[in-house]
């Protein structure tokens, strides 16, 4: 009788201890991704409200673009926040990851930014201009450069385009290929550099107000919330989508960017 209480106690508490062990429970809580500034200052927001539905959130920073998607593909994070889709599509096809999106989050809109120059006529003849070393984030700082006049680009050159479709560049200027994190330290070496946001703000830079060119408001550069692609009908999915588009999290946005970041959803 005693060995028979001990397995049906055992039975009865399996459940219970799975339950417990759920992604995004307080004992599991869902693990994501995002890059150190705004997306890592937003993602507090979301987990405040995520909370309030019973969700619990585990942030963890990283300082590079390569390593949240690597994270998130072994398994070492349920879910990340702090890229756009021609990135991911990018790094699916080159790098073989079962990541897929989700959902849409934010708009950083890409800026242009010097220290020694009010536009980009100014820059002299030979000038050097950085922009990120990554494909997709090289490729769309082009993309701006041209659409301002600085060059122009062969025609139908779209963010994939590569120094090698600069067409036309009367003024020789030299692009700089740089990790995207350290354009902004770079401001004092170059003529101006293409930066991308949220190492923009994270640096003071607005890209509202500081910005000598900058993306329009039509951006097809969305950022996103990305998974592996067995986890994309989670129910824990839908609660950190959920928890994310919101007004709530839109008058964070407003209130704390100004304008320099805006939603996506």
């Amino acid at each position: 009788m005693i060995h028979r209480r001990i397995l049906v106690a055992a039975a009865l508490a399996t459940p219970f201890a799975a339950r417990a062990q759920e992604i995004g429970s307080a004992q599991r809580p869902l693990r994501i991704g995002v890059t150190a500034g705004p997306h890592a200052q937003v993602m507090e927001k979301v987990r405040e409200i995520a909370a309030r539905d019973g969700l619990a959130l585990r942030i963890v920073e990283f300082s590079d673009f390569i390593q949240p998607n690597a994270a998130l593909a072994a398994g070492d994070l349920d879910a990340n926040s702090y890229q756009h889709q021609p990135f991911l599509d990018q790094q699916v096809r080159d790098r073989r990851l079962p990541l897929v999106s989700v959902a849409k989050t934010l708009v950083f809109p890409m800026g242009v930014y010097s220290r020694r120059h009010r536009n980009l006529a100014a820059i002299p003849a030979g000038g050097r201009i950085a922009i990120p070393n990554d494909p997709t984030n090289g490729g769309r700082a082009l993309v701006l450069l041209a659409a301002h006049g600085a060059f122009r680009l062969r025609d139908g050159a779209d963010f994939r385009a590569t120094i090698a479709d600069v067409t036309d560049n009367p003024r020789r200027l030299r692009i700089v290929e740089l990790e995207a994190a350290q354009l902004p330290r770079a401001l004092d070496e170059v003529e101006a550099a293409a930066i991308n946001s949220n190492f923009a703000l994270q640096a003071g830079l607005n890209p509202v107000r500081d910005s000598i060119a900058i993306e329009s408001a039509e951006s097809p550069y969305a950022n996103l919330i990305a998974v592996r692609q067995q986890d994309r009908d989670a129910p824990w999915v839908r609660r950190l989508v959920a928890a994310y588009q919101t007004q709530e999290v839109k008058e964070f946005l407003q209130a704390t960017f100004q304008g320099a970041v805006v939603p996506a959803f």
